[in-house]
């Protein structure tokens, strides 16, 4: 039974508003009209409520100091989000065509580029004792998130990919954003270092347990609630820590067939391949081994949540929306 959703709607009306009015510039329209329409597709904005709700964990006062700098970092993820699908030359993204499939890949390029400047300008109204600081963490960030695209772009051809580095891949280009989030909210709603700190580890770890998550509901969920074609990593070899996981623990049968395998990825033979591997990892007890990674990074998750102090009731949002994330009871 998945976990009663938290309330967040006084959150999430902030953000909105807050999107809908924001300006980007006007002409050229060419360069601007991609940017409102990539930032009007949607999305569960996770990261600015993160930021948000790290900020209402230390004050009652968490919109005037922190909507802004949440802003941010929205308009920074759909930036990456923007220039990844260029990178994976993306026909869709949210279900919609890609900046680069409706106008043209430069125009997509230019338009990202200037969502930078954006988020780099929301985050000007930060507290000047803080300013610096955050501005670090956040250029920081950012490296590492491209770090990250760049690690997932080399995995693509490099024909051993052990599973620790593809464990620190998903933590630079998807956990470390979600663990500055909460770092920066929690540092605007005054919360001292080392609370950020935890903060920031705990936003890290769930970021890595929903990757990992996301990778086992590929060959294992049900596509109409994962809302895309289960086997799909499969299918284009992608390295996930199943499949790594896999070869690393195949006997020579096992292994003969997932190398028989790679490279194969044609219309034709798609199910039978999603098939014929599934079946090995079944064999190997992949899944059960998936889940347990999975469950040992929520704890740690929640070990950092714990040790942040501030009343537990102050953290029942944010507990909350990382069990409805994960779609735990506990």
């Amino acid at each position: 039974m998945p976990p009663a959703p938290v309330d967040l709607s006084v959150f999430s009306s902030a953000l909105t508003t807050a999107l809908a009015a924001l300006r980007y510039g006007e002409t050229p329209e060419e360069l601007y009209e991609p940017i409102r329409y990539s930032m009007r597709m949607g999305g569960k904005r996770i990261r600015p409520l993160l930021t948000l709700l790290g900020a209402q964990l230390f004050t009652d006062n968490w919109q005037p100091l922190a909507l802004k700098p949440a802003l941010a970092v929205e308009v920074f993820h759909n930036f990456t989000l923007l220039h990844d699908d260029i990178m994976d030359q993306a026909p869709l993204r949210r279900g919609q065509p890609t900046v680069h499939t409706k106008w043209n890949p430069n125009v997509a390029i230019l338009s990202g580029d200037v969502m930078l400047v954006r988020a780099y300008e929301l985050l000007f109204d930060i507290e000047p004792t803080l300013l610096r600081e955050m501005l670090q963490r956040f250029s920081q960030t950012a490296a590492e998130v491209c770090e990250g695209q760049q690690l997932d772009m080399n995995f693509e051809t490099e024909p051993q990919v052990s599973i620790a580095q593809y464990i620190d891949m998903i933590r630079l280009k998807t956990a470390v954003l979600l663990g500055f989030a909460l770092e920066l909210g929690a540092r605007l709603g005054g919360a001292s270092v080392e609370d950020a700190d935890h903060l920031r580890r705990f936003g890290t770890d769930i970021g890595i347990a929903f990757q990992l998550r996301d990778d086992l509901l590929d060959v294992y969920g049900d596509a109409a609630t994962f809302g895309k074609r289960v086997g799909g990593d499969i299918v284009s070899d992608k390295k996930t820590f199943l499949l790594l996981t896999a070869l690393e623990q195949a006997n020579e049968p096992q292994n003969a067939t997932l190398r028989s395998w790679l490279g194969r990825n044609t219309l034709e033979t798609a199910e039978a391949k999603v098939e014929a591997v599934t079946a090995v990892y079944d064999q190997l007890q992949i899944r059960p081994q998936t889940e347990a990674l999975i469950n040992e990074y929520f704890q740690d998750a929640l070990f950092h949540l714990d040790a942040v102090q501030v009343p537990t009731e102050r953290k029942a949002l944010l507990r909350g929306l990382a069990l409805q994330l994960m779609e735990r009871e506990s």
